[in-house]
């Protein structure tokens, strides 16, 4: 190969993902978020502005700008020479869960439909990974499994479409799962509900994938309710 076409194919291949760096108006609203949908801050409760900004340890500008776009996503409610209140409630987080049990059984449906060998290899794998981290109990990395496994099934199904809609629930759910994981209980009959999920769509059976994935959803949606509301 000639020197100089096999020096330009080398510079015009991208050897390094730029490195994604968040603004501090971003870091402010996913904390922020987080917090109101973990039940940290509580519905109804007025937000104080200087408190706030002095525990994230910023200014009151980026919080200013993070409290406008809750407000947009329906969780902050700013009224004039009032302040901002939190407005998250449970007919909303319901609303969230079923929305998220719509979308993600017809995933789980089309990944038992579509999905590779290779792609149900993925899935035990992440399964064992997460039965041994269920018995260790260590709680961050069995949320950060669950989201693997999750995202998985996503992969398996091969729907763009539908992914792209879900990924708009992806901070509601991991802050959703950060509260409904605290209880060991809950931890392991989550698991079974995976494993299950996991065997359905590895022998294909599509209506029942699409049946366990939408109970798993709507099950960890109440709990999230009963322990937050």
């Amino acid at each position: 190969m000639d020197g100089t076409v096999a020096r330009n194919e080398q510079e015009d291949r991208v050897l390094l993902e730029p490195i994604k760096v968040r603004s501090l108006r971003e870091h402010v609203h996913e904390e922020l978020r987080q917090a109101i949908i973990s039940g940290r801050l509580r519905t109804g409760l007025k937000l104080n502005e200087r408190q706030l900004a002095s525990e994230l340890g910023t200014s009151t500008s980026p919080l200013k700008e993070a409290l406008r776009q809750l407000e947009a996503e329906g969780l902050v409610r700013t009224e004039p020479r009032r302040g901002s209140f939190v407005t998250f409630s449970e007919r909303q987080a319901e609303e969230m869960t079923l929305a998220r049990a719509a979308l993600e059984s017809i995933i789980a449906r089309q990944a038992a439909k579509h999905a590779s060998e290779e792609a149900f290899d993925q899935l035990r794998s992440v399964i064992e990974e997460m039965r041994l981290v269920v018995e260790a109990g260590s709680i961050n990395e069995l949320i950060g499994l669950n989201e693997r496994f999750h995202d998985a099934v996503h992969e398996a199904s091969g729907c763009d479409y539908l992914r792209r809609l879900q990924n708009a629930q992806r901070t509601y759910n991991h802050a959703a799962r950060k509260t409904v994981l605290s209880r060991e209980d809950v931890r392991r009959a989550s698991f079974l509900e995976h494993e299950a999920i996991m065997k359905a769509i590895v022998t294909r059976n599509e209506d029942e994938a699409e049946r366990l994935m939408r109970e798993h959803i709507l099950l960890a949606g109440k709990t999230h309710i009963e322990l937050v509301f």
